[in-house]
């Protein structure tokens, strides 16, 4: 038996959410649904321009394979997070925040001198999130921060696409995927972005490899990836790449394969007031239930069901007694 359910890799980013109107992004010029990287400088300017917001704002730890690890935990896995935080405040705050959820992490490491990266996560009337993101310090992820160890130890490996923006962690996510397949450990890949999906396209073919057994997207980003408009030629692509798979689409639920059969997982009716989380929360709930005997069509509701409960607040986590709840209801 493995010690760890997931391992997942990712960027320490801590996230600030605003609430902001259409009309305010389109004269900040932010592009609205995606993530946009930016430097410090940038960043800085929109917190300034966005002062009188403030008052709203809320802090967490983030990132989206963290996001993904925390809600899997919350469920009741046991994970490992490999990730780079500087030494400083927002360092402090993002490992105590994950510390606090229960992952494991590489706690007593040196951490470096630099900035912990942010991400400011502009979220507008129509629940739409709008990130943009400095990764400081989590720019130069890398093979270092990989505990083979604990990554053999576990029944998945799990990274996030962003990585694919950084030479540094892709090259990590790669030997993290070749450490995991040496050891007979599941590999896992979010597509994280639309834009990672369009633009870096061909670093997310390295980090694929041979193929993965489980790759998370969402439709704009499955459509992306088959640079077709029909869905059924995105499910055709995806199984050229992945053995299994999971297509969220929004409120209409999602489509998971299985290997041999694709199963359609309902959505659930509510008032979405913030998307942010929504597909990580999908995949850190799913992640759970295929490591705890739920078989893909079980382990899709229940990610369906957690992910509404996401949009319906703000921020992208959920208390942790709603898990339990969850969980009640889906047995």
């Amino acid at each position: 038996m493995k010690k760890y359910h997931l391992y997942g890799i990712g960027a320490a980013l801590v996230d600030t959410e605003i609430e902001i109107n259409d009309q305010e992004l389109s004269s900040l010029g932010v592009e609205k649904g995606l993530m946009t990287l930016v430097d410090a400088a940038r960043q800085q300017e929109l917190l300034d321009k966005l002062s009188s917001h403030m008052v709203h704002a809320s802090l967490a730890s983030g990132g989206s394979a963290c996001n993904s690890v925390i809600a899997a935990a919350y469920f009741g896995a046991k994970n490992y997070y490999s990730c780079k935080v500087a030494n400083d405040e927002h360092g402090d705050f993002f490992m105590n925040d994950i510390k606090a959820a229960g992952v494991d992490a590489d706690f007593d490491g040196e951490k470096s001198a630099g900035v912990t990266g942010k991400c400011l996560v502009l979220i507008s009337p129509d629940a739409e999130r709008s990130m943009n993101t400095n990764l400081g310090i989590s720019e130069t992820l890398s093979i270092s921060e990989l505990n083979e160890a604990a990554l053999a130890d576990s029944e998945y490996f799990y990274a996030e696409g962003y990585l694919v923006t950084s030479d540094t962690g892709r090259a990590a996510a790669i030997a993290g995927r070749k450490i995991a397949e040496q050891n007979g450990v599941k590999t896992a890949l979010s597509f994280s972005d639309p834009g990672m999906v369009s633009f870096f396209r061909d670093g997310l073919v390295e980090m694929l490899g041979d193929g993965v057994d489980l790759i998370f997207c969402n439709e704009a980003e499955a459509l992306g990836w088959a640079q077709s408009d029909s869905l059924d030629d995105a499910v055709s692509a995806l199984k050229t790449i992945s053995k299994t798979f999971a297509i969220t689409l929004g409120a209409d639920g999602a489509l998971v394969f299985d290997g041999k059969e694709l199963h359609k997982v309902s959505g659930h009716k509510v008032k979405a007031v913030d998307t942010n989380g929504a597909g990580d929360m999908f995949a850190g709930a799913f992640l759970y239930a295929i490591t705890h005997g739920y078989d893909f069509k079980q382990a899709g509701n229940l990610a369906s069901r957690a992910a509404a409960e996401v949009v319906s607040q703000y921020g992208p986590r959920l208390a942790g007694p709603k898990h339990r709840e969850l969980l009640a209801s889906s047995t």
